[in-house]
């Protein structure tokens, strides 16, 4: 192991870790790609089974035999950085990551055509800006069989540390990709999507609908929290379909609104 302790948090390579900004991450090696942090082992190993290249680590000493022995094998030859907890738990949210932090370079995101190719059930994110709601997302995405995810750019980025917190990795476990900033909705009806907005309107159909039953493929279409879909984006789809509230309730979360609409449509 390239096992380095530290005494203090005040290097010049551990500024990933300890001072830089999530933009600040992304933009590490521009122009080339950037790097992003994954957050406890679960995490880091579907990271590192998705293809994602290690940099390096930021392990409690405790865990250098322990959960985290398993993923250092896996990493190989980088600079692990190791210390005892007091002083690691000055990191913000570090006791959060379960003893475990790796710096990971991104990888170039597929296009949206090749994360469509084969897929029957997709998830669009149209400006849903809260990395909390993006991740629950992405798990529910993948747990309850949607194919991939496609995001507007006013998305918040899977590869926040809170998102993929959240998501517990699942980030890495279905295809996504950006959609174009203009005219997104076309590359989804080229590509025989029957799309179906998500939203509180009164001519909306039921999601067990024998139309959307009927669909061979399906792109839900969720919209930001608070205001919703785009009413351009709502006008543009096939169907809207609203989930039934009961007790005078108006709406749900939209990463609750999804695991409900994954659901029903994974049992179309």
């Amino acid at each position: 192991m390239n096992l380095i302790t530290i005494t203090d948090l005040n290097r010049t390579e551990l500024e990933p870790f300890t001072t830089l900004s999530e933009k600040q991450l992304y933009h590490y090696y521009e122009p080339d790609l950037g790097v992003f942090l994954a957050e406890s082992p679960n995490v880091i190993e579907r990271a590192l089974d998705a293809g994602h290249e290690p940099l390096s680590l930021l392990v409690e000493k405790k865990m250098l035999e322990g959960q985290a022995a398993d993923l250092i094998r896996k990493c190989g030859d980088i600079p692990i950085y190791t210390g005892e907890d007091a002083l690691l738990s000055q990191v913000k949210g570090f006791q959060l990551t379960r003893g475990i932090q790796c710096l990971m370079r991104r990888k170039n995101l597929p296009t949206v055509e090749e994360v469509c190719t084969g897929a029957k059930r997709i998830v669009v994110l149209e400006n849903v800006m809260n990395p909390t709601n993006v991740g629950a997302i992405f798990r529910s995405a993948a747990a309850l069989n949607m194919d991939a995810v496609l995001l507007t750019a006013g998305c918040s980025d899977p590869l926040q540390k809170r998102a993929l917190r959240v998501s517990v990795g699942n980030v890495f476990q279905i295809p996504w990709a950006y959609l174009p900033t203009e005219n997104w909705m076309e590359h989804l009806k080229q590509a025989g999507f029957t799309t179906i907005a998500m939203a509180l309107c009164d001519d909306s159909i039921a999601i067990d609908d024998p139309r959307i039953k009927a669909a061979d493929r399906v792109a839900v279409i969720m919209g930001t929290e608070g205001d919703g879909l785009a009413h351009s984006t709502i006008a543009a789809c096939d169907h809207t379909v609203k989930i039934p509230m009961s007790h005078n309730v108006d709406s749900l979360n939209v990463a609750a609104a999804s695991a409900v609409a994954f659901w029903a449509l994974s049992h179309t």
